[in-house]
Formats: structure tokens, sequence, C-alpha cells
């Protein structure tokens, strides 16, 4: 048996499979993200009586973060400069308790994200793959010949320094840097700018989809310029606001312009810049899909 967890800032998503099954979810459960302590008891208590004579076969951890998911680094597991109040310097890996000697893998949430698209979801059929989320932050996680980016570190592209838009007086709401993309584009910069949630501007919808493209179009921009992948999967709550991800891929083309001719990204319609196929699942499938890639060759028999 083998368990995903997806730790994300507002929920938790956790589910188990058979080790030769990761796309067939035996169990599943959804955790709200509190403290450290009840959350990760709350983890525990799920995984608990699923796993076979005390231990799974192998985990798969997709977190929010920064987390440092180095497996040669001291701090391998922890959490670290998260904004979030109670959670920095937390040992995610430690606090779930596993069995001496359980394989582990972790990444970013938005890695998991993009691995799960990857497998099961909106990025079959292609090699190179993106996976932006936008919502209480942004993120992006790339997934390279079906691979994971790295193993050492992940993207923290929601910090990217953008262009302003000429008609933007708004500060932004990062701590660390005010006006970054998270800054200006996330779930809770709209909140901030407009004084309403991020996927219902009301009155002000039309000026809302004109600045968050705008610092979007950015930011995957700047993924095809540095990472050229085959497709580019935006997620997350904001990306439901009606009719931003097609002003996304108008914004895009206009930012490009001619530096990457004949591009996909050049026709908004070409399916280079898609929604998620697995909703609110991407994470977890992905996690299942790190677990079963940690799980120990079998045996050769001669």
């Amino acid at each position: 048996m083998i368990a995903g967890i997806e730790t994300g800032g507002t929920k938790v998503i956790c589910a188990v499979a058979e080790a030769l099954d990761p796309g067939t979810i035996l169990a599943e459960t959804r955790i709200d993200t509190t403290s450290p302590e009840q959350t990760l008891a709350a983890i525990r208590d799920f995984l608990a009586p699923k796993a076979v004579d005390g231990r799974f076969d192998a985990v798969g951890v997709a977190s929010f973060g920064p987390v440092d998911v180095d497996p040669d680094s001291a701090h391998f597991g922890r959490i670290t400069s998260t904004p979030k109040r109670g959670w920095r310097g937390t040992d995610l890996l430690a606090g779930l308790r596993l069995a001496s000697g359980t394989p582990v893998r972790l990444v970013s949430d938005v890695t998991g994200a993009a691995l799960g698209e990857h497998r099961f979801g909106a990025g079959r059929g292609v090699s190179d793959l993106a996976y932006v989320t936008v919502g209480t932050g942004v993120g992006a996680g790339l997934v390279v010949d079906g691979a994971p980016f790295t193993q050492r570190a992940h993207p923290e592209l929601g910090h990217l320094l953008v262009r302003r838009h000429p008609e933007d007086p708004f500060g932004g709401v990062c701590p660390f840097h005010g006006d970054c993309l998270e800054g200006l584009a996330s779930g809770p910069a709209i909140q901030a700018r407009w004084g309403r949630p991020g996927i219902d501007p009301g009155p002000r919808q039309r000026e809302s989809l004109q600045l968050t493209s705008y610092y979007l179009a950015q930011l995957l921009a700047t993924i095809s310029y540095t990472t050229a992948p085959q497709r580019i999967v935006a997620g997350g709550g904001v990306m439901k606001t009606p009719g931003l991800l097609e002003a996304v891929r108008e914004q895009l083309v206009l930012l490009v312009g001619g530096a990457l001719a004949d591009h996909p990204l050049t026709d908004p319609a070409s399916g280079y810049v898609v929604r998620p196929e697995l909703g609110d699942g991407s994470g977890v499938r992905g996690a299942l899909s790190l677990a079963s890639d940690a799980l120990p060759p079998a045996p050769v028999l001669g």
C-alpha cells in the first residue's frame, strides 16, 4: 500500500492506493490546514488504519512551502520561509511519524500537481510540462522528460519581479517584496485591491481581468522563455475566474510578440495553455505517483 499527501495553505488531501496501481485511489480525505499539530495529527489518524502491519510501502508528499526537498539536507522535510502563521520551521516529515525505513519522496505542492496532470490529466502525451497555480499564492512546478524538474530544490516563481501595469497604483501584498507577482495577482492581492474575493471582483471585473492577466502572462512568458515546456496547465482558485484564462492567453500573445515565431503560444486556441483535468486532485495524484516512483525495484528472477 502507498500513500500520497498534498499539504496546501488551506487544505490537505490524503489518499492511499495499491503499490502497483497508483492511479486508482482506494480511500481519500480532505483536512483543513490549521495548526501544524492539529493538521499532522489528522493526517496520521487517516493514514494509520490504512497501513499494512503499521507501515506503507512508500509515501509521496507534495507540500506547500517553501520547503526543503533536498534528501541530503539536514533540514529535509522542513517548512522554511513560509508566510503561513505557525508553520515556519515545522518538520513535516517527522510529524507524519512514518515507520522507520519507509521510502519517502517530497516535492513542492505545485510540482506535485504538475506530476499528477502529466501522468493522469491534461499533460498526458507530452514529455515536458509546466503547472502554474494562482490562488492564496502563486507558484509553478515543472516536469522534464516525465520527472520533476529537480530533486534538490523547487522553483519560487511567485516572487518574480514583474513589469507594472501603467494604470496600477496598488502597492501589493507580498510580505517580502510588496509588488512581486504574488503580491499583485494572488487571491489575497485581488481581495485587497478590490475589496472582493479574487474570483468575484464584481463591477470591477473588467479592470481586474485586465490587470491580473497582464501580470500572469508575464509569468507564462518567463516559463516559456526559460524552460520551453510543451504545455502549461493553469490551475488554482483564481484561475476559475470567468474569462481569466482566455485573457491570459491573449495577453501572452501580445507580450511575446514576434520573439517566439511559430510557437503554439502565438495562437490562443492552440492548447498550449490549458486548464487542469484533475481539478483539485492534481496534487494528491502527483503525490501517489511520487510514492510509486519511490518503491524499491522488484527483484530480478534468474
